[in-house]
């Protein structure tokens, strides 16, 4: 597995923008000086400049759009393969309504510190409606440095959240992504590698990383794992499962296919009766998607809809809002290091054969 090196990952997005390509296979060796960067023009503008922000997750509840985004800090901590330097301590919750509408900073809607089995790094979170009561889905470290996700509840979605006092059982790693599908069912895909320990979880067991990190690069890719929530909606139910990503050939995706493989920051969206699990390749920056007839799979990959933002990685959602699909995502315009991120929102196409557009988070 590649190694996070945090002195070309800033700008690895930029080399590529700037050179019309979309695979990051060869990255910069070092980061775009500060003259470089100056001329570069973003597709779009941070939808927040008071705070730093980053992995949005957009809903519409009652009428509004509602972003529930990490919020980065600058801890003092050196860059690492950990992601130690990502210590965010609590969530701003954020609204607007419409696309391209003001931004109101609705204030902390859950602390690190009001979380009875947390430790530290309160990462990227997801939120749901169902019963007339707000869901938000939050990984953290507990006080053994392990992930694990937990649930808080709401009858406002703009909080304040309150945690169950233990995180849901049989979760691990990050990045919840919860979907409920037309029939009412709902689904949680979660999971992220390196920092996010999912390397170090097998068949439901945690490893210390050096007995997974050596994973056989032709082996089938680590993959991400989803599972129904119950009614209640603070517990799995059933059996966590591996989200399958075939090849065009119906082959799994390899733990060498870089530019192809998961990583982290998963996202599930229904169009046309298909759905779309898109996806992080992580240390190659891209955005990718996967197509499938269920939401628990399998899922055909049909390539990048996103090329690499500035920064380290693209976490994002995907929602629709009168008629037309939007993707939030973050970058690091504002401050040029990659734990102080900014959120932003662009359009999101689907193309009639059901592809999506390819988006540039560049203008040239």
């Amino acid at each position: 597995m590649r190694k996070f090196n945090p002195h070309y990952v800033l700008l690895a997005g930029l080399a590529i923008a700037l050179s019309g390509l979309v695979s990051c296979a060869s990255p910069a060796k070092k980061t775009v000086g500060a003259d470089t960067a100056k001329k570069v023009k973003f597709l779009t503008e941070p939808l927040i400049k008071s705070i730093y922000t980053a992995d949005p997750s957009a809903h519409v509840f009652n009428n509004k759009i509602y972003i529930y985004p990490s919020h980065d800090i600058d801890a003092g901590i050196a860059e690492n393969d950990n992601g130690d330097h990502f210590a965010m301590r609590d969530y701003h919750i954020l609204s607007i309504d419409s696309i391209g509408g003001k931004v109101t900073d609705h204030g902390v809607g859950l602390d690190i510190k009001d979380i009875p089995w947390a430790g530290r790094q309160l990462w990227a979170p997801d939120a749901a409606y169902k019963n007339g009561t707000y869901y938000l889905y939050f990984p953290v470290k507990d006080k053994k440095d392990i992930f694990h996700i937990g649930v808080a509840t709401s009858k406002d979605p703009a909080g304040p959240f309150k945690a169950e006092p233990q995180p849901i059982a049989g979760s691990y790693s990050i990045d919840p992504a919860v979907f409920t599908d037309t029939d009412g069912t709902t689904y949680m895909y979660f999971g992220g590698i390196w920092g996010g320990q999912l390397q170090r979880w097998v068949n439901g067991k945690y490893a210390n990383e050096s007995k997974t990190d050596g994973k056989d690069e032709d082996a089938p890719a680590i993959s991400c794992k989803v599972v129904k929530l119950k009614h209640n909606m603070k517990e799995f139910d059933g059996t966590v499962k591996d989200v399958v990503i075939l090849d065009s050939l119906g082959k799994p995706l390899l733990t060498k296919d870089h530019n192809r493989r998961f990583f982290e920051g998963s996202w599930m969206h229904k169009f046309n009766n298909k759905y779309y699990f898109t996806y992080s390749t992580g240390d190659t920056h891209l955005l990718c998607y996967a197509i499938g007839d269920s939401p628990m799979g399998p899922f055909t990959y049909k390539g990048v809809f996103m090329k690499p933002v500035q920064g380290w990685t693209t976490h994002h959602s995907i929602i629709e809002v009168k008629g037309k699909w939007h993707i939030f995502y973050h970058d690091t315009e504002l401050s040029g290091k990659t734990h102080l991120r900014n959120i932003k929102v662009t359009e999101l196409v689907h193309n009639a054969d059901g592809s999506i557009k390819l988006i540039d988070p560049f203008v040239k």
